[in-house]
């Protein structure tokens, strides 16, 4: 028999504030004490078995990757795993706002703007890419607190941009994590469940997010095996109760942190990067923000970087100059950009300069008139060098100046 919670409605809390007294069932069984006996605090019982009241927050493809495993679970009546789907994103500058809100939109799912999370009553809340700390008053309104679809290994990779800092380091491996959210800090509670994947070579980071978002949320095959990985949040969600009940405390060693990326993270420093770095930034990050370099004090964006083959290492226009890092070669028959790093080589296909240029038009327009100005330059003379972007603190310095120029 399902036995269901009776409770008055009343807006959540998105960022704090009191709320009423948590479940002392979710308290027992995210440790923060409490008698067990599944009782809301006033003699009602919660639901110990599905179907589930869920409040999913995301925003991104992979959270939208999530959300559709839960719609599609809640549309199959045969399980009677969920039966009711609402959903959190964040405000978007885009008319259709983001994947998530655009999936449940067309879905016809209720959608809130954070910091609205709607005055409905939920079991369970479910968490991917959502980008915002919850608090502790929001998490106890869930009697099963909130799960949340993090896609790494943890505790390898806590943060907000785990999938751009394993392409950025040349992981060889990642997975999916199911844990509980904890209040005040990302990505430290217990793990319900958690399975790897090995991460495909020279994938890019939105390549390496279609790969996780079907192994946390569908179902995924090895490239390396013929078994399928189960899916992992629809099986924490089938046996709710016990996945908490068997949850374990993340390790204490092995914790790496992936912060947000900057702006400065794009700028290359050609004396410092190895080929195979700039290629890692490349794919981590090109998608996101085009790397960036200084040339004749004007800023290049590249926008295609591809590797160079042995052959075109062994033409001698190459090895018989004297070159330095950031140094800039046309090669003609490959039609691109050859620029020197830290070890070797990289080569550049189209750059962004006032407008998208070829290899072939920026040589033709601003590489071949400055070697015909300067017949005896060197390569290591007209070169790509580090872009020195200015940091928050400087930005804060130079608008206090110009308001006290303009004042």
């Amino acid at each position: 028999m399902r036995v269901l919670v009776r409770r008055c409605c009343g807006r959540l809390p998105a960022g704090g504030g009191a709320g009423r007294r948590p479940s002392p069932q979710w308290r027992a069984l995210a440790g923060l004490g409490g008698c067990p006996g599944g009782e809301d605090g006033r003699g009602a019982r919660v639901r110990e078995r599905p179907p589930w009241r869920v409040l999913f927050f995301g925003t991104d493809q992979f959270a939208r990757e999530a959300l559709r495993a839960l719609h599609a679970a809640r549309e199959n009546k045969e399980e009677e795993l969920i039966d009711k789907l609402e959903v959190v994103t964040v405000p978007s500058p885009s008319p259709r706002g983001l994947p998530v809100k655009q999936y449940a939109v067309q879905s016809q799912l209720p959608v809130y703007e954070w910091p609205d999370v709607g005055s409905g009553e939920y079991d369970v809340g479910v968490v991917a890419s959502f980008g915002r700390l919850l608090s502790e008053a929001l998490i106890l309104k869930f009697p099963y607190g909130i799960l949340n679809v993090h896609p790494s290994c943890l505790p390898r990779w806590r943060g907000p941009a785990p999938i751009i800092h394993t392409v950025l380091h040349g992981d060889t491996v990642t997975g999916v994590t199911i844990m509980q959210i904890r209040p005040k800090r990302f990505d430290v509670g217990p793990i319900l469940k958690q399975e790897t994947v090995p991460v495909p070579p020279k994938s890019t980071a939105k390549e390496l997010e279609a790969v996780l978002s079907r192994l946390g949320a569908n179902m995924v095959q090895s490239s390396e095996s013929p078994l399928f990985f189960i899916h992992l949040l629809i099986s924490v969600l089938k046996n709710l109760p016990e996945s908490l009940s068997n949850r374990r405390q993340q390790p204490t060693v092995g914790v790496t942190h992936a912060p947000k990326i900057s702006p400065g993270t794009s700028c290359i420093k050609w004396e410092e990067q190895t080929s195979e770095q700039i290629f890692r930034l490349y794919r981590a990050i090109g998608n996101i923000i085009p790397l960036q370099t200084l040339w004749m004090d004007n800023t290049i964006k590249l926008l295609d970087l591809v590797e160079v083959n042995s052959s075109v290492l062994t033409d001698p226009k190459l090895t018989g100059q004297a070159v330095i890092p950031g140094s800039v070669i046309y090669h003609k028959h490959s039609q691109k950009l050859l620029v020197c790093c830290k070890d070797g080589w990289i080569g550049v296909r189209s750059v962004m300069l006032k407008k998208t240029l070829t290899a072939t038009d920026f040589y033709n327009g601003y590489l071949h008139p400055w070697y015909q100005k300067n017949s005896q330059a060197q390569p290591g003379q007209c070169r790509f060098q580090t872009l020195r972007l200015p940091t928050k603190k400087q930005k804060k310095k130079l608008l206090l100046c110009n308001s006290a120029l303009s004042s």
